[in-house]
């Protein structure tokens, strides 16, 4: 499995808080969404040639 990059316990929170239980592999997800969209965040920046990631390459 590859690196969890959310923390699941504020994963939870944010959920709970949304009036919703948390499934045992939402954190998993999840953290794979979060890295693609920082794979095609730093692909946009690189293409705009830049190094640094901005929020508009969201």
């Amino acid at each position: 499995m590859a690196e969890i990059l959310v923390v699941g316990s504020k994963v939870k929170e944010a959920v709970k808080k949304a009036g919703c239980n948390t499934a045992g592999d939402f954190t998993a997800e999840l953290s794979k969404v979060v890295d693609m969209k920082i794979k095609k965040a730093a692909d946009r920046a690189k293409s705009n040639g830049r190094k640094t990631v901005r929020a508009a390459d969201l």
